[in-house]
């Protein structure tokens, strides 16, 4: 059962293909809203649409995009219009990592990080945003993560650009008010998720995520389908009263005032 109505919502979810991004797919689908799914695995996206199309009777679509380029996003942007007409929502929640002490880092690894991670969100809200302003209404969330609010060890560039959509986001929750357009944050803490899996390749991402869960309150990693319900809350009407906020979604590893 949805904890809240999407029925006659559009939704673009970036990095929808896996991990938090299906879920929040999943999530707005059960609810009754249309999803586009804007994915550089297109092949993943597309089963992803598929199958949750089929499982929840929703309008679910699958576009290949490059977030890091605004060209392609603009792309996007047109082609979800023209197949739904209108965009309500941008979740953006496409995001990566590699697991490094910074003095092991590299410039050309900073330009990806801080590409995938942050400009994506530049580049979405720049191509959606105009649409939204046009119809006087819209909501944006984007996943930024704990790492952006307190930092996290082997993680500095990736904390750097969360904590700039956090910045980011806040800023344009006030510059477009007036256009009742609301913007929020939801920073998921460590979640199991394919990306996770993949850190933990490495012997310092092993070591580093492999003693996380003890320090957790609530003594588990986060799951998808835990931080979902809180973004598609904020992208409802439920939350019309709420925007420029960060929440996050932690089993209580941070608490931030």
């Amino acid at each position: 059962m949805a904890l809240v109505d999407m029925q006659g919502k559009a939704a673009i979810v970036t990095g929808g293909a896996r991990g938090i991004g299906r879920g929040i797919v999943a999530a707005l689908a059960r609810a009754g809203a249309q999803v586009a799914i804007a994915d550089l695995r297109d092949d993943v996206a597309q089963h992803t649409a598929a199958e949750i199309a089929n499982d929840t009777g929703a309008q679910v679509e699958a576009y290949k995009t490059d977030v890091t380029d605004l060209a392609d996003v603009r792309h996007l942007t047109e082609r979800v219009l023209q197949t739904f007409g209108r965009i309500d929502v941008l979740i953006n929640n496409a995001g990566w990592d590699e697991l490094k002490p910074f003095l092991q880092t590299t410039p050309d690894l900073w330009d990806k990080l801080i590409a995938i991670n942050y400009k994506s969100v530049l580049n979405t809200c720049y191509a959606v945003l105009p649409h939204m302003v046009s119809r006087q209404v819209g909501v944006v969330v984007s996943v930024s993560s704990d790492a952006g609010r307190v930092g996290s060890l082997g993680e500095a560039v990736y904390a750097g650009a969360k904590a700039g959509i956090i910045a980011f986001s806040r800023t344009l929750a006030r510059e477009h008010a007036r256009d009742n357009i609301r913007f929020n944050v939801v920073c998921p803490g460590p979640t199991h998720t394919p990306l996770v899996e993949e850190l933990q390749q490495s012997d310092f991402g092993s070591k580093v995520l492999g003693q996380m869960e003890r320090y957790v309150p609530l003594r588990r990693l986060g799951t998808p389908d835990d931080i979902a319900p809180m973004v598609v809350f904020l992208a409802s009407d439920a939350a019309a009263y709420i925007t420029g906020q960060v929440i996050s979604v932690s089993g209580g590893l941070t608490m931030v005032g």
